[in-house]
C-alpha cells in the first residue's frame, strides 16, 4: 500500500477555531472551509493544492485512498475532513500524534513542533498565524504560495516523524490507532434528539427545584459540612472522607481538590450532581452540559466517539472533544438516547473483573486464579475468609465487603483508606475491623503482597538503570531507565525516577508528570506499580479483543473494559455470541489467564 501523508489548512478566526470549539463542531460547521491541502505519496515530492471544494475533491480523487495508508499528525482532524467533506475513507489510518503518545507519553509534548525539535527533523513554520480571519478568496497568490510552503513543510515533518516512530512500533498498536480514529471519523452511533430534549428538561427542572430548596434553607446549610453531609445521605450517598493532614483525623472531603467529591459531579443521580455543583459554585452540572452538547451534535449528524489513544501512561484510552464517554455513568439516561442505525443492533460487552483476574494471574496466586477459572464467586470466597463462615452462609452485605476487598485491596490499599472507601458505598465499619479485613486479605492471598514488594525492588532497579524480575516469568521486562516493557513491546515509563523527602520527613520515590505546562513529582510505590501494570495488561487484552471483533463487526466505542459494537439486526444473537467468544479469548502471552465477560444487546446503548 502507498503511504499518503496529508495535511489540511482550514479557515479559522478569533471566534471560530479549535480553541473555542470542539473538533466535531468546527468541522461540521457551515463556516468551515478548506483553504488548501498538501499530499505526499511515499517519499515523493509533496504537492500543495488550493481550490473550491469541488476542485479540491477532484484533486484528492487522484490518489488511491481505498488502497493506501493515510498519515497525518492529529489524524482525527484530517481524516474527519476527508470523510465528512470529501467522502473519502482510506484503507488504513496512521497518526504520529497517537504514536508519539505511546512512545514518549508526556515527556516530549505532542505538538508537531515539539516532536520535530526532539528528533531534530527541522522547524515548523509560523505562516498559519498570518491566516487568521482570512477566507481562501482573501489570500493573494503570493500569500497562498507561502501558505502552501508552510503546509508542505508540515507534511514533510510528519512523514519524517513517522519514519522515526514506526521503527519497532507494534503493528497491533498501529491497528488500534486506526480503529480508535475511525470511531470518531466514521461514526455509526445515532442520537435521538427528542429523548435528549426531554432529558435536558428533566435535568434543568431537577436542578432548579434543588437550588430553590437550597436557597430556602439558607446558604449556611449548603456550606456547613455536617448539614451538607446529611443532605447527601438523604440521597443515598455516603459523604466522602479523608484524613486531615493538619489534625490527622478523619474529615469530610468536600473541597474542589478532593477527587472523591468531584467524582460526585458524575453521579448517576442528577440531583446529586446539582447539589455538588451548587456547593462548588458551578452553574451547570456535567449532566446538563453533556446533554446540551449531545443535543447539538444530533442536529449535525451521528455521534463521533472521541477517544484519545494512549491517554494514560498505562495505555488506556481517555475521553476527548468535551464528550467524555469514559466518564458516562454506568446507569445513565443518556445511554437511552444513543442508538444503532436502522436495521442494526447495539451490543455492549463488558470484561468481568479483568484487573482482579490479571492481578491474581500475574502474582501466581494460583488458588484465586483457579477460582476465577471455575467461575466461582470469589467475592463470597473472600467474605468467607473474612467472617470465618461457610460460603453458603454469606449474606449480601458480607459479600459486598468481600467484593470491595477483592477489587480495592489488591494494590496495597491500607486499612484507613479501605474504611473510607466502604463509607462512600454506605458501609460503615470500625477502624479495627478494617485493619483486620486488610490483614485477612493479605494472609489469604500472600503472593499478591509479595508482588508489591517485588515491584518496589523493580522501581529501585529502574532508578539505577538496572534490570529486575517482576511478576510471572516472560510477561514483563524491567529495562532500566526505559521502564517496564509490556507484552505488546511498549513501555510503562517513570521519567526522572528519583528519591525525595516529603513534607513528613519520609523518603519516597517520585517521577515527573506533566500537568498543563508544569512538571510535578508524582509519588510511586510497589502497589501503585502493580496497579499500573495490571491496567496496562488489561488494556492490551481489550485491545487485542477489539481487533479480533473488528474483523467481523463494527466496533463503535470502548468504555474502560467494555466494547460497544454494531451488528446487523438479523445477527443480533449470533453476533452477541461471537463477541462474547472474542472477549473470552486468551492472548498468546497469557494462555492461562482466566477471562470472562457479560454482554447485552438492543436498539439503544442503554438496552444492553
Amino acid at each position: 500500500m502507498n503511504l499518503l501523508t496529508i495535511d489540511f489548512e482550514t479557515y479559522y478566526a478569533s471566534d471560530f477555531s479549535l480553541s473555542k470549539m470542539t473538533t466535531e463542531e468546527y468541522i461540521r460547521s457551515g463556516s468551515f472551509e478548506v483553504i488548501g491541502v498538501s499530499v505526499k505519496v511515499d517519499s515523493g515530492d509533496t504537492v500543495w493544492f488550493s481550490g473550491t471544494k469541488q476542485e479540491t475533491k477532484k484533486f484528492l480523487d487522484r490518489f488511491d485512498w481505498a488502497n493506501a495508508i493515510a498519515l497525518a499528525h492529529n489524524a482525527v482532524f484530517d481524516m474527519a475532513i476527508l470523510n465528512w467533506h470529501f467522502d473519502i475513507r482510506p484503507k488504513k489510518i496512521a497518526d504520529t500524534l497517537s504514536m508519539a503518545r505511546a512512545v514518549h507519553g508526556t515527556e516530549v509534548g505532542g505538538s508537531l513542533a515539539a516532536l520535530a525539535t526532539h528528533y531534530k527533523l527541522g522547524t515548523k513554520g509560523t505562516e498559519v498565524i498570518n491566516a487568521l480571519g482570512k477566507r481562501r478568496i482573501d489570500f493573494t497568490a503570493d500569500d497562498l504560495a507561502r501558505y502552501g510552503d508552510y503546509c508542505n513543510n508540515d507534511v514533510e515533518l510528519t512523514y519524517a516523524l513517522f519514519t522515526e516512530l514506526a521503527s519497532g512500533f507494534p503493528i497491533s498498536e498501529l491497528n488500534l490507532i486506526d480503529l480508535t480514529i475511525r470511531m470518531f471519523t466514521e461514526p455509526v452511533v445515532e442520537l435521538n434528539a427528542e429523548r435528549l430534549e426531554h432529558h435536558l428538561d428533566e435535568v434543568k427542572q431537577q436542578k432548579s427545584m434543588l437550588l430553590d430548596t437550597v436557597k430556602g434553607t439558607e446558604k449556611d446549610q449548603l456550606m456547613s459540612n455536617p448539614q451538607f453531609a446529611n443532605i447527601l445521605r438523604s440521597l443515598g450517598v455516603e459523604p466522602p472522607v479523608k484524613i486531615s493532614p493538619t489534625t490527622g483525623k478523619e474529615a469530610f472531603a468536600f473541597s474542589k481538590t478532593d477527587e472523591a467529591f468531584k467524582a460526585l459531579l458524575e453521579h448517576e443521580n442528577p440531583t446529586v450532581q446539582a447539589l455538588v455543583a451548587a456547593r462548588l459554585g458551578i452553574k451547570s452540572t456535567i449532566e446538563e452540559t453533556r446533554t446540551e452538547r449531545l443535543l447539538q451534535i444530533s442536529k449535525r449528524g451521528s455521534l463521533p466517539i472521541p477517544l484519545r489513544y494512549y491517554a494514560a501512561h498505562t495505555g488506556r484510552w481517555g475521553g476527548d472533544d468535551k464528550v467524555n464517554m469514559q466518564n458516562l455513568p454506568r446507569i445513565s439516561k443518556l445511554k437511552q438516547t444513543m442508538k444503532a442505525p436502522d436495521g442494526y443492533r447495539f451490543i455492549d460487552s463488558d470484561s468481568s473483573q479483568i484487573e482482579a483476574r490479571t492481578l491474581a494471574w500475574l502474582a501466581e496466586q494460583d488458588d484465586l486464579v483457579e477460582a476465577f477459572e471455575r467461575g466461582e464467586d470469589v467475592y463470597k470466597i473472600m467474605a468467607s475468609a473474612i467472617y470465618g463462615k461457610p460460603i453458603e452462609d454469606i449474606s449480601k452485605d458480607e459479600r459486598f465487603v468481600g467484593k470491595t476487598t477483592i477489587l480495592g485491596a489488591g494494590y496495597g490499599m491500607g486499612a484507613v483508606k479501605f474504611r473510607s472507601q466502604l463509607k462512600v458505598f454506605g458501609v460503615e465499619l470500625p477502624q479495627q475491623e478494617c485493619d483486620r479485613i486488610i490483614s485477612v486479605y493479605r494472609e489469604t492471598y500472600p503472593s499478591i503482597p509479595l508482588l508489591w514488594k517485588q515491584a518496589g525492588r523493580a522501581l529501585d532497579a529502574i532508578a539505577r538503570d538496572q534490570t529486575a524480575p517482576l511478576g510471572r516469568a516472560g510477561v514483563l521486562n524491567v529495562s532500566g531507565y526505559a521502564g517496564i516493557q509490556l507484552p505488546n513491546g511498549l513501555y510503562i515509563k517513570y521519567p526522572n525516577l528519583r528519591r525525595l523527602v516529603n513534607d513528613e520527613g519520609k523518603e519516597e520515590l517520585v517521577y515527573d508528570t506533566k500537568k498543563g505546562k508544569a512538571v510535578v513529582p508524582n509519588r510511586i510505590y510497589g502497589g501503585k506499580v502493580i496497579e499500573n501494570v495490571c491496567q496496562a495488561l488489561a488494556r492490551i487484552v481489550i485491545g487485542e479483543q477489539m481487533l479480533t471483533i473488528a474483523k467481523k463487526y463494527r466496533v463503535a466505542m470502548t468504555v474502560h473494559d467494555a466494547i460497544g459494537c454494531i451488528v446487523p439486526e438479523q445477527e443480533e444473537q449470533t453476533g452477541k455470541e461471537f463477541i462474547e467468544m472474542c472477549m473470552r479469548m486468551r492472548p498468546n502471552w497469557a494462555p492461562d489467564l482466566p477471562l470472562n465477560c457479560e454482554a447485552g444487546s438492543g436498539q439503544y446503548y442503554g438496552d444492553c
